[in-house]
């Protein structure tokens, strides 16, 4: 069956995109440096909006990534395999060594052609990470292979109330699975009605309407679309600040 032009194009940009957006076999080249932080949680937060990825549930294993992966926040919370290309760098890589990130934070691009800008793929990962698959004493960059894989959490999905007044936002994090939140929609007790939520930046989602004092009921969709909903797993009592788990129920 032929195929026209254009329409092959429209396929082929498709595929590019769900093998860098979804869990993929494909390794894809790209480079990798880490950011000069210590290990303390405060310091690995990022634009996602995790604050703290200890308590997000991801531990020190965290990267920034270029603007071609991060996606305006779409990628949040999603997983990369990366493994330092040997070959191309004998020096500094360490021979089959990977390590698994969470996506937490965006490495902007500058003017200076530099490696986040667009179309370029680029880790910049904390640097517990980093040394798993490169050795000491480098600072520069080095040359890496991914691919997006699936999330391992520990423990269930955790709901973190912020806002104010009648403004509501929750922060969904360790999630497992595809990692990365596609859409999200909320449900007061004292209501019938799911109430879609937008993303306001990062993993932090919100929804109009004055939702204190309901138990809160959310269902979550993930990037790769499988779709779980949490009932109840917001008490009447809640308030901003708190965060609440879905209590073992977790997407794999």
């Amino acid at each position: 069956m032929e195929m026209k032009g254009k329409y092959l194009v429209t396929v082929i940009l498709l595929i590019g995109t769900l093998s860098v957006g979804m869990c993929s076999n494909r390794w894809i080249r790209a480079h990798a440096t880490y950011y000069g932080v210590n290990d303390s949680p405060a310091s690995l937060g990022g634009a996602c909006g995790y604050d703290n990825p200890y308590h997000a549930g991801f531990g020190a294993h965290t990267a920034a990534l270029s603007g071609a992966l991060f996606r305006s926040g779409e990628s949040c919370g999603g997983c990369y395999q990366v493994r330092c290309d040997f070959p191309a760098d004998p020096k500094w890589c360490l021979r089959g060594a990977a390590v698994t990130v969470t996506a937490t934070n965006f490495c902007p691009s500058n003017n200076n052609n530099g490696w986040c800008n667009l179309p370029r793929h680029h880790f910049d990962m904390s640097s517990p990470a980093f040394f798993r698959i490169a050795r000491r004493g480098n600072e520069g960059i080095v040359p890496v292979f991914y691919r997006r894989v699936g999330c391992k959490r520990r423990g269930g999905v955790r709901f973190t109330m912020r806002g104010q007044g009648n403004f509501n936002m929750v922060m969904i994090s360790n999630v497992g699975g595809g990692g990365s939140v596609r859409a999200v929609a909320v449900r007061g007790s004292k209501g019938k009605t799911w109430l879609q939520m937008t993303r306001n930046w990062g993993a932090n989602w919100q929804s109009s309407g004055d939702l204190r004092g309901q138990r809160l009921s959310f269902r979550v969709t993930l990037i790769d679309r499988k779709t779980l909903t949490f009932l109840n797993v917001v008490p009447s009592s809640w308030w901003f600040g708190q965060t609440f788990s879905s209590r073992g129920r977790q997407f794999v």
